[in-house]
C-alpha cells in the first residue's frame, strides 16, 4: 500500500476588497492572501478498489462528496481515468487542526493537499500551474492553497501574483468554536448594502486591480515594513459581519486593545487575527487574550506566517 502524508496550511486575508459583480455570478475581488503554519495533516493512500473514501477525526467534517477533499479526488479520477484504473482508488485521512467554518480556507487547503498528494500517488507529473487550474474548478481559494506564501489574488481569487514573503511575522488567531458565518450570506448582504459602490465597468475594475500592486500594502510587504503592513490591514466583509455578529466585533476590539501590529477579521469570518513580530509576543498575547475572555468556547491559536502551503512529510 502506497501513501503520502502532507501538511495543509491555513490562510488569512491581509487585504480583501470587493470591487464588483462578475458576469459568471461571482464577485470581482482584490485580496492579499497569506499562508499560516496552523495546518491540517492529510494522508492519501491507495486502496484495492476503484473508490474514494474520506475519514476525519472531526465529527462535523463530512465524509461524502460534499467534502472538498473528496471532490478533489473525484476531479482527478475523472480527468485521469487510466491512472485510477492502474493504481486503484484512494483513502483520504484528515487530521483536523484548522478550525472549521473559520474563514481560514480549511476545506480549500485540504483539497489542495489531495491534488498534490494524488499527483504523486498516481504519478501524473502535473506542474503547479496545472494543479492550480484544476484547483480553480473546486473553489476560488484552492489555487492559492496550492501555491502558498504571500500573494495578490484578483478575479474571483484564482488569479495570483506572488509577493515577497512575510514568514518572519507571527500571528494570533482566535475564533468562537460554536460560531460560523455563512460566506454566501456575507456576499449577499454586502451586495445589498454596498452594491451601489461596485465598479462594474471592466476598465475601471482593471484599473482598481492594478492600483493594489502599487499601493501601500504591497510596498510595505516588499520592504518588510511590518508596522505599515499592520496599519494597512483591510477587509470589506467587516462592514457587514461585525454589525451582525457582536461577539466577533467585541473579539476584534479586545484583541486590538492588547497591542500588536494590527488586528483584522479574516475572510468572511468569524476568525480574528493580530499580527506580531515574535513568537514570544504571540504567546504573551494568547495568554492575555485568554485572561481577557475566559470563555471556553473561544479557541486561540498562536502561530507563524509561512512561505509554503502544502508540504510533503518525510
Amino acid at each position: 500500500m502506497r501513501f503520502y502524508s502532507l501538511q495543509a496550511a491555513a490562510k488569512i486575508n491581509l487585504y480583501l476588497e470587493i470591487i464588483g459583480d462578475r458576469p459568471d455570478g461571482f464577485h470581482e475581488l482584490v485580496m492579499i492572501m497569506q499562508s499560516v503554519a496552523l495546518a491540517d495533516r492529510l494522508t492519501v493512500r491507495t486502496i484495492g478498489v476503484d473508490d474514494i473514501r474520506v475519514r476525519c477525526n472531526h465529527p462535523q467534517v463530512p465524509a461524502d462528496e460534499t467534502n472538498l477533499a473528496y471532490r478533489a479526488a473525484a476531479l482527478l479520477a475523472q480527468e485521469f481515468p487510466t491512472q485510477i484504473a492502474k493504481f486503484g482508488g484512494v483513502e483520504i485521512v484528515i487530521e483536523k487542526n484548522i478550525p472549521i467554518g473559520a474563514g481560514l480556507a480549511g476545506g480549500s487547503t485540504n483539497a489542495a493537499a489531495v491534488l498534490v498528494g494524488l499527483d504523486l500517488l498516481w504519478q501524473l507529473g502535473l506542474t503547479q500551474l496545472e494543479l492550480q487550474d484544476l484547483g480553480a474548478k473546486l473553489g476560488s481559494d484552492v489555487p492559492f492553497c496550492i501555491m502558498g506564501g504571500t500573494a495578490i489574488a484578483t478575479g474571483r481569487g484564482e488569479e495570483l501574483d506572488t509577493l515577497r514573503g512575510l514568514d518572519q511575522l507571527h500571528v494570533v488567531l482566535a475564533k468562537y468554536q460554536s460560531l460560523a458565518v455563512s460566506t454566501p450570506w456575507a456576499y449577499q448582504t454586502y451586495r445589498q448594502q454596498f452594491g451601489d459602490r461596485y465598479l462594474n465597468d471592466p476598465q475601471r475594475r482593471r484599473e482598481r486591480q492594478q492600483r493594489i500592486h502599487s499601493g501601500a500594502m504591497v510596498a510595505a510587504i516588499s520592504h518588510h515594513d511590518y508596522a505599515t503592513v499592520g496599519q494597512e490591514l483591510c477587509n470589506d466583509f467587516e462592514n457587514v459581519v461585525l454589525p451582525a455578529y457582536p461577539q466577533v466585533a467585541q473579539l476584534k476590539e479586545t484583541m486590538a486593545s492588547l497591542g500588536g501590529l494590527g488586528t483584522l477579521m479574516s475572510g468572511s469570518g468569524p476568525t480574528v487575527f493580530t499580527l506580531v513580530e515574535t513568537a514570544a509576543q504571540a504567546a504573551e498575547m494568547a495568554t492575555r487574550l485568554r485572561q481577557a475572555i475566559p470563555d471556553e468556547d473561544l479557541g486561540i491559536w498562536p502561530t507563524q506566517l509561512t512561505s509554503t502551503s502544502i508540504q510533503l512529510e518525510p
